[in-house]
């Protein structure tokens, strides 16, 4: 086994933290895996794995490594793709992350229209309503909502979104619509911890003011607390693509919108370096022009 192929046997298994899942992608023994690693740390005179009867951990050397390996293996194949020509047409598989409703809602129907026109790349699609580590996830295109803090990334802006305060209108008809930030807590709130982990929610306007927020229902997943939110339950607040067409149909009423925060950037992004292949250049220029259509992100 050559050194480029010991390295692949070592990311398979600090990826799956395990030699036997490694040994069954690889459609090797379990045993040569085994070997393998043992004779890589042998070469490098340092252990890259602590094991126990159920574990296979990374040593903080073997984490090091690993980002070294990947870089090496990438440019392997970076260099085989110029050759072979996926530089310069659209093939291979292709990992896409973005917020859990806002990949539902608007990037999904984006994929299977990408999909139609570049039938030999493949998707895997992953959504989290958090930020993820693109190198330690092996992404490729990340959609992502928010001031970017990771220099290292390349960037494509295609909009914006507001926080909005929001609820059904019988709810406001019933108990009113507040005319300052302070008049929520003369409310009852539903407090999605997705968007909004504090209980002290920041407005804008002409008086920035913080509001203390004493919540009547809390909703881990987003899509609950538009439930309730539609349902009358109360005033909630979230990002404005989540409940566009909720306010369009008129199933919710916006409030306090002088008094919102500043709007929050989208964002795609991918991987700065190397020249990136046609798959990724295609996805982010296909799905850019048609975020920045999209009338519910607005700049």
């Amino acid at each position: 086994m050559d050194k480029l192929e010991t390295m692949q046997v070592f990311v398979e298994v600090a990826e799956r933290e395990s030699f036997v899942e490694a040994s069954k992608k690889l459609g090797l023994s379990a045993p040569a895996v085994t070997r393998s690693v043992a004779r890589l740390e042998q070469s490098l005179g340092t252990r890259l794995f602590n094991r126990t009867t159920r574990h296979v951990r990374l040593t903080d050397a073997g984490r090091h490594y690993l980002c070294d390996v990947k870089g090496i293996l990438e440019s392997v194949e970076q260099a085989e793709a110029a050759v072979t020509g996926s530089f310069a047409k659209p093939i291979g598989e292709l990992s896409i992350t973005a917020p859990v409703l806002f990949g539902q809602k608007y990037i999904v129907p984006l994929i299977t229209q990408y999909l139609d026109l570049y039938p030999e790349v493949s998707v895997n699609a992953v959504f989290y309503d958090r930020i993820v580590n693109m190198v330690e996830d092996n992404l490729d295109v990340a959609i992502r909502i928010g001031n970017l803090q990771d220099s290292s990334l390349y960037a494509t802006r295609v909009g914006s979104i507001r926080r909005v305060i929001c609820a059904a209108p019988e709810y406001f008809a019933e108990y009113g619509v507040p005319q300052t930030p302070s008049d929520l807590a003369d409310h009852k709130i539903i407090q999605p911890t997705a968007v909004e982990t504090s209980n002290q929610w920041k407005f804008s306007g002409e008086k920035s003011e913080v509001v203390k927020i004493k919540p009547h229902l809390r909703c881990n997943q987003n899509c609950a607390a538009i439930q309730a939110a539609t349902g009358g339950a109360g005033i909630t607040r979230l990002l404005s693509y989540q409940v566009a067409k909720d306010v369009a149909n008129g199933a919710l009423q916006l409030a306090l919108e002088e008094y919102e925060p500043d709007p929050l950037p989208v964002h795609i992004v991918y991987m700065e370096g190397r020249r990136a292949s046609a798959k990724v250049r295609s996805f982010v220029d296909f799905a850019a022009k048609r975020l920045r259509d999209n009338p519910f992100i607005g700049e």
